[in-house]
């Protein structure tokens, strides 16, 4: 399953059906009833994980991805985003047709392949290379690991000690909003491994790692 590097490359977001049916998301609940959920779960007297879900059943609601939504391209985004490096990717999506299918269907799948294709022409990079690492080390990291690569990243990526990409994004986009941003290194040939590892190394003394208080956390 990909959907993990597909999201991390392209930027898309997922709404709160989505997250349902991929199950990054447990319950979810119409914005009128958000205030009687929390004053519920104010009162409770427990922290029972059971007695929690039962109350959250109460006011959850059954809802369903509409039919042009990501989840139901899990088949094309495997093919796609499931090979080993941001190189593979594109050319994958570049080729156009994944499948053997009816014509009506792969004018969809052309449709899909040019904006994700788009979408990754775009962004930086360098940024395209770390992300597809940070998500798959990811996979197999504990909350606390993802934490804390997560926190180095950021630190990383705005010290411009590799690249001023964070802030010529912000200028490009936000600033001058002429979206035209001037990436560096500016192709995908230019990002060396020694770049990528940058963003996963320790802070140093500069600046301090993040400190989680694991210790304090109370078990159920």
């Amino acid at each position: 399953m990909n959907e993990g590097e597909y999201l991390a490359l392209t930027g898309a977001s997922l709404n709160g059906a989505e997250m349902i049916a991929c199950g990054l998301a447990t319950h979810y609940s119409l914005n009128e009833k958000i205030n009687t959920i929390e004053d519920r779960l104010a009162n409770l007297m427990t922290d029972d994980p059971s007695i929690i879900e039962t109350q959250l059943n109460q006011y959850g609601t059954l809802v369903y991805p509409e039919k042009k939504s990501v989840v139901f391209r899990i088949e094309e985004i495997d093919k796609c985003f499931g090979h080993d490096t941001v190189e593979e990717i594109i050319d994958v999506l570049f080729a156009g047709n994944l499948l053997d299918q009816e014509q009506e269907v792969a004018e969809t799948n052309n449709d899909w392949c040019t904006s994700a294709l788009r979408k990754l022409k775009e962004a930086s990079p360098l940024s395209l290379k770390v992300s597809l690492r940070s998500v798959r080390e990811g996979r197999y990291q504990s909350l606390d690991q993802c934490l804390i690569r997560e926190y180095r990243m950021s630190l990383h990526g705005i010290s411009k000690r590799v690249s001023d990409d964070f802030c010529e994004g912000v200028r490009a986009r936000l600033v001058d909003k002429d979206y035209a941003p001037k990436w560096d290194p500016p192709s995908l040939e230019h990002v060396s491994t020694d770049m990528v590892d940058f963003y996963f190394s320790p802070l140093g003394e500069v600046e301090p790692e993040l400190e989680l208080p694991t210790g304090q956390r109370e078990a159920f």
